[in-house]
């Protein structure tokens, strides 16, 4: 009778340790105790114990029926992850559209605020080339506060012009 520690034995084996100890646990090898130690006896003979054919014949029947319910899963999870690709993609397209139109809009709004201040900034220059003193400095402090009020007066007209729009959805 050959007695091996559980280490050896899965050693002689080239198993691992708990590879042994499930062979102990299943009866297909014999342990016993010897001096605290547990010892496998790799000479005795386990008698197998009978398998029944009546699982195995079973078993296929239920294994493909959870194969069948698998794919089916497998199918639907397939279906709605395209769903929902399409649907982000639509979103994603959608988004992008939106931010065009905005930005369009913005730079209408832009190109309309400069278009003011051009014809502000131009009134006001032409009203200072009619007016522009020749004289002494203090007339052109007293003809600058005239202007002011007269170029404030400018701006409001132009600011309560109507404006154009163009918005531009296509």
């Amino acid at each position: 009778m050959a007695n091996m520690t559980i280490l050896e034995a899965a050693e002689h084996f080239g198993i691992s340790k708990e590879a042994i100890h499930n062979r102990v646990r299943r009866g297909s090898l014999v342990v016993e105790l010897i001096d605290g130690v547990k010892m496998v006896d790799i000479d005795a003979k386990v008698t197998p114990k009978p398998k029944t054919t009546s699982t195995r014949k079973a078993a296929p029947s239920s294994n493909e029926k959870y194969h069948k319910f698998l794919e089916e899963q497998n199918a639907k999870l397939q279906s709605r992850v395209d769903t929902l690709e399409g649907e982000t993609r639509s979103l994603r397209d959608q988004k992008e559209l939106m931010l065009i139109q905005e930005r369009e809009k913005i730079e209408c709004i832009y190109k309309e605020k400069d278009e003011q201040l051009k014809n502000i900034l131009t009134t006001i220059s032409s009203q200072f080339m009619l007016n522009a003193p020749i004289e002494v400095q203090k007339e052109e402090h007293v003809e600058a506060e005239f202007e002011v009020e007269e170029i404030k007066d400018i701006a409001i007209k132009v600011a309560k012009k109507p404006k154009k729009r163009c918005f531009n959805f296509s």
